[in-house]
């Protein structure tokens, strides 16, 4: 019995040990690590790190910019998303999804409503990994957020964040004034992820702190970093929790604010 008891007691400290190593890590290691080995299965779109591409040719051009990607704004100011929620997630995961697409409400326009008959509209589900295509794409879009590993606040708003339009932070098309990327240390094959975007920026200055940023060591092959922030090299970046102010200043730009 006392040799039962310490097993039980054993299993429970790793099980524990797992739980608490996981809420350390940050949006962006969630995703590499659910993402690291993703086999692509019949049906599922090429990915591109968590980004979602419908063919191998379509990874060479910005999907977003080269047609219209964002999701239409009502005559009342408002702009809706429609979304069907996977039955598949446990009351508990259904709340952490739910809770990321309040946050949107709280700060913006953005609407995230239930789908009843629209064209376009998300399908949120647990399919391979952590994932979404770049801005609205036509007649519904899968946003992959795998159960184990990415049902996580901040992994939630990253994942939106890029069904409505926005890229990585470190792909920003002035990012070389704010970071060198250290192609030495990158996996091989891994490169295509740090090549920089024609992006607007929404008249916003680079920001370390976006839930969209990549940390230090992403896609490292020697433990050394991939992204040095220049000119001061011990500024701390990729370690958000939840939307940055720019972040939000961003959003309301593209979608909220009325043109002049």
């Amino acid at each position: 019995m006392a040799v039962l008891k310490c097993i039980v007691g054993l299993v429970a400290l790793l099980v524990v040990s797992a739980w608490a190593e996981e809420e350390a890590l940050t949006t962006s290691e969630r995703i590499e690590r659910v993402n690291r080995d993703l086999v692509r299965t019949p049906g599922e779109p090429y990915i591109e790190d968590d980004i979602a591409y419908e063919s191998e040719a379509e990874r060479n051009a910005d999907p977003c910019t080269s047609r219209g990607c964002m999701w239409p704004r009502s005559a009342n100011g408002k702009v809706y998303v429609p979304y069907i929620m996977s039955y598949i997630y446990s009351p508990r995961e259904a709340a952490v999804i739910e809770r990321g697409m309040e946050s949107f409400h709280a700060v913006s326009c953005i609407r995230f409503v239930k789908r009843s008959n629209q064209r376009d509209y998300l399908h949120i589900q647990p399919l391979s990994g952590c994932y979404s295509s770049i801005g609205r794409r036509d007649n519904g879009q899968d946003l992959s957020l795998q159960r184990s590993g990415c049902i996580y606040h901040n992994t939630v708003q990253h994942e939106l964040l890029h069904a409505l339009g926005f890229h990585h932070e470190q792909k920003r098309s002035d990012r070389d004034e704010y970071i060198r990327i250290q192609l030495e240390n990158v996996i091989s094959g891994k490169e295509h992820n740090f090549n920089k975007v024609n992006t607007l920026n929404q008249g916003t200055t680079y920001d370390y702190g976006s839930v969209m940023h990549y940390h230090k060591y992403a896609f490292s092959k020697n433990n050394q970093p991939t992204i040095v922030a220049i000119p001061d090299p011990s500024v701390e970046f990729g370690m958000a929790s939840e939307m940055s102010q720019k972040d939000i200043t961003r959003l309301n730009r593209l979608y909220c604010e009325t043109v002049a």
